[in-house]
């Protein structure tokens, strides 16, 4: 038990992203009943979804689950709303100044966690008065901060400026990783795409398949003009990129990027044309499984690596 576990009342410190498209009532109930703590992906869902995700988790599992909030949601104070009515106790913040909802959550006996990319930001939401914050590095899939800075960068520095339980993520998709992380600072992990290759994630099947043909380098970071985000390099990325070549204004780039790129290749499979967000970690997922062995497994491996590590006499100097 660390200070992340018994804040969210779960056995595990790992955390399953809270992903659009991807992270319904399935996958986030699936998680916490192994022992994570699921989040539901509200910035995928209109208020009347969630709140149907939200009853469906209730009925699925009777451990902790919490949803995810991006701040620049269009139905933000709608949404907030459902998540009183429904009595959520744990909400996830990101993509946006925490300060405002942060006070109004506490009030409600919510617990509220807000994702950073940066130790600014980190500072920042803790000025807010957050429980808990994620740091996630550019590893990460979707939607990713400007500053380019490394999970295994970025966690010990955020851990030197603040004092509240710190999560890892970005890239971290293993037992030996997640140790790796807590060893630089962190108290738990938050895994995103790990999960998009699971048999209850909502992704589309296609788009699982995809997670694992992924190899090293078939990721990137673009659209930084807007919110950067990660995604693999198919048909529609290759035409973003000789658009780049051609200088483009801003509206020539939201020309191409339409509407709904993400739901149409996460969410129904369309693998030429979607937006597939994915992380550079997916390059060593190589198997669909259930939420129960991901985490199984994740554990199992995490024990090992302490227990060799305490005993193997190469670590000893």
């Amino acid at each position: 038990m660390n200070r992340i576990t018994d804040l969210y009342n779960i056995k595990y410190p790992i955390i399953q992203g809270g992903m659009i498209w991807v992270s319904g009532w399935r996958l986030a109930s699936a998680v916490s009943n192994a022992g994570g703590l699921g989040l539901i992906g509200a910035g995928s869902m209109y208020p009347d979804i969630l709140r149907e995700h939200i009853r469906k988790a209730k009925q699925a599992t009777d451990k902790p689950f919490g949803v995810n909030v991006p701040l620049l949601y269009a139905d933000l104070e709608e949404i907030m709303k459902i998540i009183i009515d429904e009595d959520v106790k744990i909400v996830f913040t990101s993509a946006g100044n925490p300060k405002k909802w942060t006070s109004f959550l506490q009030d409600k006996d919510v617990i509220v966690t807000h994702v950073v990319s940066s130790v600014k930001f980190a500072k920042k939401a803790q000025d807010a008065g957050v429980n808990a914050i994620v740091a996630e590095g550019f590893e990460a899939g979707g939607h990713n901060g400007r500053e380019e800075t490394t999970t295994f960068t970025l966690i010990p520095a955020t851990r030197k400026e603040i004092k509240i339980p710190l999560i890892a993520a970005g890239g971290i998709a293993t037992g030996r990783q997640m140790l790796a992380a807590m060893q630089i600072g962190a108290e738990a992990v938050q895994m995103g795409s790990r999960f998009v290759a699971c048999k209850e994630s909502s992704a589309h099947e296609n788009f699982k398949k995809a997670v694992l043909e992924v190899s090293d380098g078939d990721t990137a970071l673009t659209l930084k003009e807007f919110a950067p985000v990660r995604l693999i390099k198919n048909k529609f990325y290759e035409k973003l990129q000789a658009l780049y070549q051609t200088c483009p204004s801003d509206e020539e780039l939201l020309e191409l990027l339409g509407r709904a790129r993400a739901k149409l290749g996460m969410f129904e499979g369309d693998l030429d044309e979607g937006e597939l967000e994915i992380g550079q970690i997916a390059s060593i997922i190589d198997e669909v499984k259930t939420a129960k062995n991901i985490i199984k497994g994740i554990m199992n491996e995490y024990i090992s690596a302490k227990n060799e590590i305490k005993s193997d006499s190469k670590y000893n100097f």
